[in-house]
């Protein structure tokens, strides 16, 4: 390979290597921190900026290009390979703020010494006497296209396979590797190349050991984020999912938020599932958005009139693991192994799109709106799709968060309900774990709380309970005054996510 050429090859290489890190930083962001826009914009803007100072202070560098080259390498490989593992040692021992700014600076430090490379590269395929305008654009062509590569790659390849921690070290093994060939390959050029060698050689074998050992270490920095002993932790091409258990308390979570405590979910799934179908005309087919762990289907099966549920999850980890994990099993009663149950793995939204079918009752049983993926999920135009897909007659259940604790945020989803030309009701009870949690009950006709019948066993709920829970305290009643003015009621919808900010903002003291 011509020394042009290879030159050309570094750089689409270590092109990839800075947009997945890009992309790594952005995803790290939004597990932890949520808000994903917001944290890809910045990790995108930092990047920027960074790249910009150091292609601008690339200039200052007259002699040695290759070395600075080989030597920028190195720092982009040993800062991005720790990142992830540092940023979960950082929130298991300090808090959320520290964290945050340890990201920003490692986006800073990568992007700084990325944009130093390229104009080093450009300059020495110049000093090859290779025409400005040809070397300027042919490296930036293999830096654009290597953009490219690697976004998709992170995407469909590397995250889902590798997750976080382990991407970050193997991109770092890159980048390592390319400046250790490329200090073989100019030796003649750099002064002392022996110590390039070395450093470049003990670099690959640390960020080596890393890619091994430090996923192991970083469970380890993961436990003290969980009160009780993890049992099971995987990452997976959707979502973190982690188990833990202390006796008679099994405990799901799913990237970070918690979904069902073993010791009162029965409380939430009696309120979940019963109050829509004890007030349901016909309850013969019913269809579940969420509730991959089969607490709700448990509840759902105890209505000999039902005779199909279809389950709708995007993750098909969590629907196997609620087939398979010995806890899950016995919560659930294996209820997801019934003749009775369908299981779709598919994006809710895009399901009830697609879909000719109609139900008598439908549950939504869906994380938070703590991201927009998961707020397009709690706007008008997905609401207008399950009112498509309900019997006349039928019942749905749309679980809302707290009235509590993000009561604005509740009422919104209420008030987008209705906007879709449902009528609405929300209800709320107390569930330990989570604390005073809600819902909202739709339907085509008007809803009447004190039909509920409940007929089947239930721990929790009765028939003198369920008509109470549709009552609510003036602290957190739909009529919100602030600054002596009522709060007007937002419509959530695809265009205008204003139930975002209102969750985020009630839920960040939390």
């Amino acid at each position: 390979m011509s020394t042009q050429r290879y030159l050309y090859f570094s750089s689409g290489i270590v092109s990839i290597c800075g947009i997945v890190y890009q992309v790594l930083y952005g995803a790290a962001g939004s597990y932890l921190f949520g808000d994903s826009v917001l944290f890809y914009c910045i990790t995108i803007g930092l990047f920027l900026m960074a790249m910009g100072i150091g292609a601008a202070l690339s200039e200052r560098i007259k002699d040695f290009l290759v070395a600075r080259f080989i030597q920028a390498e190195y720092m982009i490989a040993l800062i991005g390979g720790l990142s992830i593992f540092g940023l979960f040692f950082i929130i298991a021992y300090f808090d959320a703020g520290i964290a945050q700014l340890y990201l920003y600076i490692v986006i800073s430090l990568t992007g700084f010494f990325t944009g130093l490379e390229l104009p080093i590269l450009i300059r020495r395929v110049e000093d090859i006497r290779e025409d400005i305008s040809k070397s300027t654009a042919r490296v930036l062509f293999f830096d654009y296209a290597g953009s490219l590569i690697g976004s998709i790659g992170f995407a469909l390849l590397l995250r889902p396979m590798l997750g976080l921690i382990k991407t970050a070290f193997f991109i770092a093994i890159i980048n390592a590797v390319v400046a250790l060939v490329v200090s073989i390959k100019f030796q003649r050029e750099i002064h002392r190349p022996l110590l390039h060698k070395i450093i470049g050689g003990a670099l690959i074998i640390f960020l080596t050991a890393g890619f091994l050992f430090g996923e192991g270490y970083a469970n380890s920095f993961e436990q003290r984020l969980y009160s009780d002993p993890i049992i099971y932790s995987e990452e997976t091409e959707y979502q973190k999912i982690i188990m833990t258990k202390e006796p008679e308390d099994v405990r799901l979570f799913l990237n970070g938020q918690l979904q069902f405590a073993e010791s009162d979910e029965f409380r939430y799934h009696e309120a979940l599932i019963h109050v829509p179908m004890s007030l349901a005309e016909d309850k013969q087919r019913v269809l579940i958005l969420g509730a991959g762990d089969g607490l709700a289907v448990r509840e759902l099966l105890k209505y000999d009139e039902v005779e199909q549920i279809t389950v709708v999850d995007l993750d098909p980890m969590m629907t196997e693991l609620a087939r398979t994990h010995p806890d899950l099993l016995r919560l659930n009663e294996n209820s997801m192994s019934s003749d009775k149950v369908k299981i779709i793995h598919e994006d809710a939204f895009n399901y009830l799109m697609d879909t000719k079918e109609f139900y008598n009752v439908i549950i939504g049983d869906l994380p938070d709106p703590n991201n927009e993926a998961l707020n397009k999920l709690y706007t008008k135009e997905f609401y207008s799709l399950i009112r498509n897909h309900l019997m006349p007659g039928g019942m749905a259940s749309i679980q809302s968060t707290s009235p509590l604790f993000a009561t604005k945020a509740f009422w919104t989803i209420n008030n987008t309900v209705k906007a879709t030309g449902l009528h609405a009701e929300s209800y709320h009870l107390d569930v330990p774990s989570f604390g005073n949690w809600g819902f909202v009950l739709a339907s085509r006709e008007p809803i009447d709380a004190q039909n509920i019948d409940v007929q089947v066993e239930t721990q929790y709920l009765t028939n003198e309970i369920a008509e109470t829970l549709f009552s609510f305290g003036k602290d957190i009643d739909k009529d919100i005054v602030e600054d002596g003015e009522t709060f007007e009621l937002p419509v959530n919808s695809l265009n205008r996510p204003v139930l975002l900010p209102l969750y985020e903002n009630a839920w960040k003291y939390y």
